[in-house]
């Protein structure tokens, strides 16, 4: 079968163009209103009009799960053998004893998403097992969750996560509540290509509150009464900004004392399929509403703090006090400090090799050892699934815990910030601040995309830097070269460059860590030219 493609861009885009995925502001040094001049330069490019393909891509799997446009590779024709074949190798895998027939299936809140959800259920039907359909549109954890506690086969999810408006896509979640592996989609695959064929067969489906069970789990685990009494005692206001997304109206209905008393908030929460004109991912140049908003409390006395969610609710970013963009990068030390230090849990801490040093630095300071794996938090998960772990994170915005699920999730990690913020009584950025005081690793952080010409052209450079790593980059000598996920360059304590390839297009991914802003815009203007020149 051939490659498909994943993330937000489609292959075939001739030239060399600047990507957007990243507006990581940094880790800056120091607290107060300077804080926020770490902000990274990274400006927002206007959605990209790109022409209808005309012929669909093949159906292959990404990190996590198959996506397309809509339209042209999401069909229902195209939809339904895939759900049917990923019920079957749901059942085919489930462990020794799991007696369970069920599939839950969910939703976003795309176009059409909910309507394309309610169809797969014929195909799981059609494949000889039962369909529990989630009654409104979930964040994706929402679906694990209900895996878990129904004791389900998995779960059958219709969204497109981060991506633009015009994608859509199905996850897969196995029976443990996270993301099957790729031996799994990969049998998927196999099972298309056979060509058997699963008639699906309507009827009546059971329907169930998912998003209700799920945030009555959330409640089990966290005093939420607590954080509402904690954030009226010190004057602050959480502002939520779910990108129109399926987490809509969850931390509300959760700090549901915080939301009754305005401490919490809820900006952009009605359903958008177009998600405002841009795709609904946690970057500073989707967020200027919340970063504005944020900053006005500020400076009218009220200190407030800005959370994030993605399109389907796995992914969290922040906005500081002072309008300074949060990513994991900043979110990462954060927990792990709060869990370690202040709840004494134990676990090593992961992370993915381009996680900022500020991690590790924290965690060695309270004596959890770190692991460090490729970027995909399958990786994560894993580890999740086999040793103790505290809590595992992504640069991008992917974060699980240890005693929870090993998944991604937004909801219980903004739980987990906001308790973390009450417990310090600290507002974020001084609590970023404490920490890389204590620690050391005050740096900038940032990221670019490279479109390449071809792929011909990613073989080349990819060749290059695997025969001949650089010795010096932009004037700086090279201490260790690291090769876990793509070439990362140490060049020092917080200071590093990591060039890593798309895994199906013909994109490089440049990541800088480095002292100031200045210096990681000097790299990745180095990096840049030196792939270009190749």
């Amino acid at each position: 079968m051939g490659k498909g493609h994943r993330g937000g861009e489609r292959p075939g885009l001739a030239g060399v163009t600047v990507g957007g995925p990243s507006a990581d502001p940094g880790l800056a040094q120091g607290s107060g209103p300077a804080a926020s001049t770490s902000s990274s330069s990274c400006t927002a490019a206007p959605m990209a009009s790109v022409p209808l393909p005309l012929e669909a891509s093949p159906i292959a799997f990404g990190t996590d799960g198959w996506r397309g446009i809509l339209g042209a590779d999401i069909t229902v024709e195209r939809l339904l053998p895939v759900a049917a074949a990923a019920a079957r190798e749901l059942e085919f895998s489930a462990p020794a004893g799991l007696r369970s027939r069920e599939i839950v299936i969910g939703s976003d809140r795309r176009f059409l998403a909910p309507e394309l959800a309610e169809a797969i259920c014929s195909a799981v039907r059609g494949a000889d097992l039962v369909p529990v359909l989630a009654d409104t549109p979930i964040p994706t954890p929402a679906a694990s969750w209900a895996v878990v506690e129904r004791g389900a086969l998995g779960a059958l999810v219709i969204t497109a996560s981060h991506n633009p408006p015009e994608w859509l896509g199905l996850k897969i979640k196995g029976p443990f509540g996270g993301s099957v592996e790729g031996d799994f989609t990969q049998r998927v695959e196999r099972r298309l290509e056979a060509g058997g064929i699963t008639v699906p067969i309507p009827g009546d489906t059971l329907r169930f509150d998912a998003m209700g069970t799920y945030l009555a789990g959330l409640k089990a685990k966290v005093d939420t009464t607590a954080l509402s009494a904690g954030l009226e005692r010190l004057g602050w206001q959480v502002i939520v900004d779910p990108m129109h997304g399926s987490a809509a109206g969850g931390l509300s209905r959760l700090l549901e004392g915080a939301a009754a008393s305005d401490h919490l908030r809820e900006i952009r929460g009605q359903r958008d399929p177009l998600f405002g004109g841009n795709p609904p991912e946690p970057l500073a140049p989707y967020l200027q509403q919340l970063i504005a908003e944020v900053r006005a409390s500020t400076l009218a006395g009220r200190p407030a703090v800005g959370i994030v969610f993605d399109g389907d609710g796995d992914r969290i970013a922040a906005v500081d006090e002072h309008g300074r963009f949060c990513s994991t990068q900043l979110l990462m030390p954060l927990f792990i400090d709060h869990l370690a230090r202040a709840k004494g849990l134990g676990g090593s801490v992961v992370k993915t090799v381009s996680g900022s040093d500020l991690m590790q630095l924290v965690a060695e300071n309270l004596g959890r050892p770190v692991l460090e794996k490729a970027v995909g938090f399958k990786y994560i998960a894993a580890e999740m699934l086999a040793s103790d772990v505290l809590v595992g994170g992504e640069e991008s915005g992917g974060v699980g815990f240890g005693g929870h699920l090993p998944e991604r999730d937004a909801l219980y990690a903004a739980l987990l910030l906001i308790e973390a913020l009450v417990e310090g009584g600290k507002p974020l950025g001084e609590r970023v601040s404490t920490l890389q005081e204590r620690c050391g690793g005050a740096a900038a952080y940032d990221r670019l995309d490279l479109r390449l010409r071809d792929m011909a052209t990613r073989q080349r450079l990819e060749k290059f830097l695997a025969a001949t790593p650089p010795q010096e980059v932009a004037g700086v000598a090279v201490q260790e070269v690291i090769t876990t996920d793509g070439v990362k360059l140490r060049l020092g304590p917080s200071h590093w460059l990591m060039l890593r390839f798309s895994g199906t297009e013909p994109l490089l991914r440049l990541y800088c860590e480095a002292p100031s802003k200045a210096r990681v815009a000097e790299v990745l203007s180095w990096a840049r030219r030196l792939a270009e020149s190749i």
